[in-house]
């Protein structure tokens, strides 16, 4: 009888040891994993996150990587010694799902870090800054999230639709300044709303979405458009969006004024005067959907005026055949520079004025020093571009300067933040610090 027990026993112990063992060597792989990703940030220098991100109470964690799972990036989150981390810092673009996701309520979403500060307009619920008639919604209010954005470009659109004097007397309702998730949402509501309005971009539909990684997952949930109603798409790609956005844009009729960017707001005494290079709109209201991306920081050197110069890749196949300088030593350059090496006949040239490539993710300096060891590419460190002409680029490598055949050249050296345009237009801006 004992016998019998202990082989009864024995028939149930052997299946949960292997259910054990399993469970235990999977947490160890994902740990080396996580270590790896937290390394590989670390060693790029990359440990501070952009934005919105995620703060881990460790008090609460119980390691259970329900954040980890419900994170749409993927690789942001990891389980180190039984407790949630930020592995991939850089990563994070503020989705708030690993917030929703855990059960012990451990995790805070804030902004900015004690290392760095992150600036923040203030806003009022109705996201109106505290310039009377100036509004801001999006990224640059700290959303990046497209769901989030577009519900305040929207939100903001209906209040402004209240304010004393719209729809009466010469003044536009609105001047709306951005086309990417809020800017192009708004955009609809002020149609859909009959307001007198004008979208103005500086670049291209799309904004900040339009600068992702090709094929980068950019929505995980739906998203309710003015006109449009709610979309069923419910994971998606850049290109993809991108190209529902377009077609809405066709067959609403929403006209967007792009390559057009805003050079001053100024107050006046029923409204303000927007100033871009092509014209002036005098507006009762003002939309910031801008993000945060800003401006592109131009190199400031003769010839950077020339047509050939761009700010970033769009389509790799016009530069066939071609020598392109690749300037810059984040990840958008080093994707450009190695994109471009896999090109047919295109020689390429990545030009940085620091001693390493210490800025950008792993893999993609994998990318590069791959292209330069095949001969596909020529790495340039502690360079700087002095001069641009039509059919060369003058550069100053380590005190010697070399004078390169070059077609193009792609400036990937990031943008100017717009925080001194709000506080040049009176917009009060808070530099957070790891605070919500």
């Amino acid at each position: 009888m004992w016998d019998s027990e202990v082989l009864r026993l024995s028939a149930y112990a052997a299946p949960l040891a292997l259910i054990w063992g399993f469970y235990w060597s999977r947490r160890a792989i994902l740990q080396r994993r996580s270590l790896r990703a937290w390394e590989a940030a670390t060693e790029a220098g990359l440990e501070e996150p952009p934005s919105l991100h995620p703060v881990i109470d460790l008090r609460l964690c119980i390691g259970c990587r329900s954040c980890v799972t419900a994170c749409p990036e993927g690789d942001v989150l990891g389980v180190i010694d039984g407790k949630a981390r930020l592995v991939n810092p850089s990563h994070c673009i503020g989705h708030g799902a690993c917030k929703q996701a855990c059960p012990m309520k451990a995790i805070e979403l804030v902004f900015g870090t004690a290392r760095r500060g992150v600036d923040i307009p203030l806003v009022s619920p109705t996201f109106e800054t505290n310039v009377p008639g100036i509004f801001i919604a999006g990224e640059l209010g700290g959303m990046g999230l497209i769901q989030n954005a577009a519900e305040q470009g929207r939100q903001a659109i209906a209040a402004i639709a209240k304010l004393p004097g719209v729809g009466e007397g010469p003044l536009l309702d609105v001047v709306i300044v951005g086309a990417g998730p809020a800017g192009f949402t708004a955009s609809l509501a002020a149609l859909e709303r009959k307001l007198r309005f004008v979208t103005l971009e500086q670049e291209s539909l799309g904004g900040t979405v339009a600068h992702y990684p090709r094929r980068k997952i950019v929505m995980t949930a739906p998203v309710k458009l003015p006109i449009v109603g709610k979309t069923k798409i419910k994971e998606t790609t850049k290109e993809a969006l991108l190209a529902f956005w377009e077609d809405i844009e066709r067959r609403t009729g929403l006209r967007i004024s792009y390559n057009e960017g805003v050079e001053s707001v100024v107050s006046e005494a029923d409204g303000f005067l927007v100033r871009t290079a092509r014209d002036v709109y005098r507006t009762r209201a003002v939309l910031l959907a801008i993000g945060r991306r800003g401006t592109p920081r131009k190199l400031a050197v003769p010839g950077e005026d020339l047509s050939k110069v761009v700010y970033r890749l769009i389509d790799p196949a016009q530069y066939d055949g071609k020598h392109v300088l690749v300037v810059g030593g984040g990840d958008s350059a080093l994707e450009a520079a190695a994109t471009l090496a896999e090109r047919p006949g295109t020689t390429v040239t990545l030009s940085y004025r620091g001693p390493a490539l210490a800025r950008a993710r792993e893999k993609n300096r994998a990318r590069v020093y791959a292209a330069e060891a095949r001969a596909r590419l020529t790495l340039l460190l502690e360079s700087e571009v002095v001069r641009i002409e039509p059919t060369e680029v003058v550069i100053v490598h380590r005190a010697a300067t070399h004078t390169r055949p070059n077609d193009a050249v792609i400036v990937c050296a990031g943008g100017i933040l717009p925080t001194q345009f709000l506080r040049d237009i009176g917009v009060q801006v808070e530099t957070k610090y790891g605070t919500a």
